[in-house]
């Protein structure tokens, strides 16, 4: 055989190879719901590799061992001697630990159960932290997933454990549970059948959500645009273009008439445009971040400049949406472009070295066992992204649903923010890759490796006002991960900080009670405050963010004038507002 055949074969054999590789790792990854095995057994095995060469690690968790089974003792000792239950606890659990606040819990024998899961629960916390030469990454992860078991493992999540459950068994003579039951068969059904949750029926997009009057103006590949009607006679000149990200719908930002963060604008006199991305098929394997910032943000901005020529745009990025507007922005600034007056951040981040709990899902092994299974489907499917994020909040988003509505037979009423997280989507196979490698495990924004265009954009050249936006509670975007705008914008920064997470704190309307944020400006030239400080430093101001933020772009602004048509002059119209990206599932 000639040597170039020979090479030919070793060439046909690695391609074989690889493709017999990427089949068994999407099987893999189907079987284990996306997540790699490999990762989670590298995990473990780090921990219980130092935790065996650790002595006095393994002497400290064996103390508190003996410990908490000598406080359990004396606890059970109490219970058995006061006929009212004890005066007092072994543990008292965190006030965010809804779990056990039922007074059904202090009666026996339940509250010795739910007494000896708290102390297992604080001994697994301890023996899972502060283990010197575990990798930092496989520390949160075993200590997740210890979480992940004690969730489930719960006395509050069984029947003959759970005396609430129990009461409303007996009181109801069992038909707490043929309800339940009745829940169960019916979530199982809408699930495979791909419908929406229970109660979503009742917000109908078009209709009770993403109901603000408006036009499509463009159409591509990607995405709609939408512009809405004016309310008042006149407008400021600089229009608001809101760029949510694309791995949500967009009318998180035009939910219900009195939470509609679009209506709200309108009303205090800007024109609005809102991106609302496609839904993506495996058709669109092949579009990638460039796609998104070309036929995406520029497009739209085009659009823009052809309805209101020669006005600058108020530029409004929500979660990734924020994070591709600022790629965009350091790319218009590298080019001398212009056409923007300013930008806001909604729980967006430009460094992701710190990105959370949803790092716990991104490591080589898991990244490369999603690109073998988004290469078989083409796509990232919705139904994964619902499944990580609702392992983040187990409790609240799992197991308290099980209790309520399994065991209780209590149907939650369910609202129009609800609704809308349950209307997922996907995501190109190619752009999740890529935004996955350069923004998570490379962090190359934050670097100033990120191309775009084929030359490398930095973040520091972007002297644009900024508005940025980061929540007490967000799980997704950290707000001390936000905060580090702060490090990366040398202009003005206006930060705030609101209650809420990482939704919830951006629908934020005025008249929400218990809503509060602190507010701060960042002038250039004022030296950095670290994040703690920055907050112990500014006061607390009670209700919604939204009119602070009209404000700031009011004073940003021209005076007010006419509005500009409705659509691209000499373009018929494309259709009304939603669209029809939005109702594509």
């Amino acid at each position: 055989m000639s040597p170039s055949l020979n090479r030919l074969g070793d060439i046909d054999a690695r391609a074989a190879a690889r493709a017999t590789d990427q089949y068994f790792h999407a099987s893999q990854a189907r079987a284990f719901a996306s997540l790699s095995p490999a990762s989670l057994n590298l995990a473990w095995l780090d921990w219980a590799t130092h935790l065996t060469a650790s002595p006095g690690k393994q002497a400290e968790l064996l103390r508190l061992a003996i410990i908490h089974q000598i406080d359990l003792a004396h606890y059970l000792y109490d219970c058995l001697r006061a006929s009212g239950g004890p005066s007092r606890v072994c543990i008292t659990p965190p006030e965010t630990d809804r779990r056990f606040s039922d007074p059904a819990w202090c009666r026996w024998p339940y509250n010795l159960l739910h007494q000896g899961f708290l102390l297992t629960q604080a001994w697994w916390e301890e023996a899972t932290t502060d283990l010197h030469g575990v990798d930092p990454h496989h520390m949160r992860q075993v200590s997740f997933w210890a979480r992940q078991w004690l969730d489930m493992m719960s006395p509050g999540n069984q029947l003959w454990t759970n005396p609430v459950a129990l009461d409303r068994t007996i009181g109801q003579r069992g038909m707490n549970l043929l309800r339940g039951g009745g829940y169960l068969l019916e979530d199982i059904v809408r699930h495979q059948a791909g419908m929406p949750v229970a109660g979503a029926d009742a917000f109908r997009v078009g209709r009770d959500v993403a109901a603000t009057p408006g036009k499509v103006v463009l159409r591509n590949r990607l995405i709609e645009l939408i512009q809405y009607a004016p309310t008042t006679a006149t407008v400021r000149p600089e229009p608001v273009l809101l760029v949510p990200a694309w791995i949500m719908k967009y009318y998180i930002l035009d939910l219900s008439p009195h939470n509609s963060l679009i209506r709200f604008l309108r009303d205090q006199g800007y024109t609005v445009y809102c991106i609302s991305w496609k839904n993506p098929t495996d058709q669109d394997a092949g579009l990638g971040m460039d796609d998104y910032l070309r036929h995406g943000f520029f497009a739209a901005l085009d659009a823009i400049g052809r309805i209101q020529p020669e006005h600058r745009v108020h530029a409004t990025g929500y979660c990734l949406g924020g994070t591709l507007l600022s790629v965009a922005a350091a790319a218009m600034a590298r080019d001398g472009d212009a056409r923007l007056a300013s930008a806001s951040l909604f729980t967006a981040q430009v460094d992701f070295s710190e990105p959370g709990e949803i790092g716990l899902f991104i490591d080589e092994a898991q990244v490369h066992m999603l690109e073998a299974q988004m290469g078989r489907l083409g796509y990232f499917s919705a139904d994964q992204m619902a499944g990580a994020f609702q392992m983040l909040r187990s409790y609240d988003l799992l197991w308290s649903r099980v209790i309520h509505e399994y065991l209780l037979g209590e149907r939650r009423p369910i609202n129009d923010l609800m609704a809308w997280n349950a209307d997922a989507t996907r995501m190109p196979a190619r752009m999740h890759s890529q935004y996955l490698r350069r923004l998570y495990l490379n962090n190359d924004l934050s670097a100033g490796r990120y191309p775009v265009g084929g030359r490398s954009v930095s973040i520091s050249d972007i002297r644009l006002p900024i508005f940025a936006v980061g929540t007490v509670t967000d799980h997704v975007a950290p707000w001390r991960s936000v905060y580090k705008l702060h490090q990366f914008f040398p202009g003005e920064l206006c930060f705030v900080l609101t209650s809420g997470g990482h939704n919830a704190g951006i629908v934020n309307e005025p008249g929400h009670p218990h809503r509060q944020y602190r507010i701060r400006t960042r002038r250039p030239g004022d030296p950095f405050l670290p994040p703690d400080e920055w907050m112990a430093a500014t006061p607390v101001t009670d209700g919604s963010w939204w009119t602070a933020w009209s404000q700031w772009l009011a004073d940003r602004s021209g005076a007010p004038e006419a509005p500009p048509p409705l659509g691209i002059p000499g373009r018929p119209s494309l259709g009304h507002a939603p669209g029809r990206y939005v109702l594509e599932t």
